[in-house]
């Protein structure tokens, strides 16, 4: 791939593949949080025409390119390896990320029965708890399509399947609500998948749930944090989950870090896979 190629991109699916999304849109524009700093009100305007972007903060233009390499501090020529991977399709249902449309038709919700599916859930080692989530199959492209579907609070959908990672509507947190004075926030809902899984074995109780369904949806659930007596934190071990964790304790005291339990591991369901605590051992870990 050369720089021509990769400035043809979406710049949207660039910064989805990042976990960012705009915290307000139209159909020609959109503002993002700064991609090299913190901050309350969103400065980056994103261009989906031109496919560029602007940061009100610093001045600063960006491509594709270097928005890249903002993101992960490389060089052009790792940049343009790492967009590469935006360069053919998804296998099997040829879903190109880049190519993913606004619009697109929801044609059936239903218990999980496809057995593409119900291998992907076992391979996340949660397929005993397919009651959280449901089989969208959907229209994009004069296309059909079919995936793992996890409702947010604003009626949209966080689709997976081996090949895809989408979102179909509106980009929202998922809350679960079983009136307790305790929340645990989750980034994805394969981690919260993963802790219902397991919270009987840490001995824990029933709680509130929040999941981000990004990590960029942090600025969305500070002010919901303060009614609750106990925040536990199940965020990636990565820079991001990092910057999460920091936003939160640095406002609520009350908020615990828990990334303690799968230290070593890229996330809680990473953690699940390779060290499944439900097989023949007993968990050591109790909140401190």
């Amino acid at each position: 791939m050369n720089c021509s190629e990769a400035k043809n991109i979406s710049i949207r699916a660039v910064l989805e593949s990042f976990s960012l999304f705009p915290s307000k849109e139209n159909s020609r524009t959109a503002f993002y949080f700064a991609l090299d700093r913190e901050e309350k009100t969103p400065s980056l305007s994103v261009d989906f025409i031109k496919n560029t972007a602007f940061d009100f903060g610093t001045g600063k233009s960006y491509d594709i390119i270097s928005i890249v390499q903002t993101m992960k501090r490389c060089s052009v020529s790792d940049a343009l390896k790492y967009l590469e991977q935006f360069n053919f399709s998804f296998q099997k249902q040829n879903l190109k990320l880049e190519n993913i449309p606004k619009g697109y038709e929801i044609i059936d919700v239903k218990e999980i029965q496809h057995p593409a599916l119900l291998d992907y859930l076992k391979s996340r080692n949660v397929e005993d708890l397919k009651k959280w989530v449901e089989e969208i199959h959907y229209r994009m492209n004069d296309k059909n399509y079919f995936g793992i579907g996890f409702k947010n609070d604003s009626g949209g959908y966080e689709i997976r399947n081996a090949y895809s990672k989408i979102c179909l509507g509106k980009k929202d947190i998922t809350s679960i609500k079983n009136d307790s004075k305790d929340v645990r926030v989750f980034e994805g809902f394969f981690d919260f998948l993963s802790f219902k899984k397991v919270e009987n074995y840490l001995e824990k109780e029933t709680s509130d749930y929040i999941i981000l369904n990004s990590v960029s949806m942090i600025h969305k659930i500070k002010n919901l944090l303060g009614n609750y007596k106990n925040i536990e934190l199940y965020f990636d071990n990565d820079d991001a989950g990092t910057r999460a964790v920091e936003i939160i304790k640095n406002d609520l005291k009350n908020a615990e870090d828990c990334r303690l339990l799968y230290s070593g591991f890229k996330d809680l369901n990473d953690w699940l896979i390779q060290n499944n605590p439900t097989e023949e051992r007993q968990v050591k870990y109790r909140r401190r």
